[in-house]
């Protein structure tokens, strides 16, 4: 009994560091997450991601919930820069340059 106990609890635990690591992954072929624009605006320096370049932003997305959200791009954006990301969970599928007009 000890054993399955100690057993389920390392599962568990590995399954649970997997998710945290690959999340990305995760959540782009979990079907219990739906996708959903989220509005940000670039607002700090992004990472470098091997030639590219990592965006971790805020945003909010239509119904006024705040989500963060995770893109890269091939240039820097301006800071001031207004985008709206197609995301499921923290997996993005696209993003688009708009005006500040258009955010809600």
């Amino acid at each position: 009994m000890k054993k399955a106990l100690i057993t389920a609890v390392i599962l568990i635990v590995a399954v649970a560091s997997l998710y945290f690591i690959f999340r990305e992954s995760f959540d782009r072929f979990n079907p219990l997450i739906s996708q959903e624009y989220v509005y940000v605006e670039v607002q700090e320096a992004p990472a470098d991601d091997n030639g590219r370049y990592k965006y971790r932003l805020q945003g909010v997305n239509e119904e006024g919930e705040t989500k963060r959200v995770v893109f890269s791009t091939s240039t820097i954006l301006d800071n001031g820069t207004f985008v709206r990301v197609l995301a499921k969970g923290s997996y993005t599928e696209e993003y688009e340059l708009i005006d500040k007009e258009n955010m809600p």
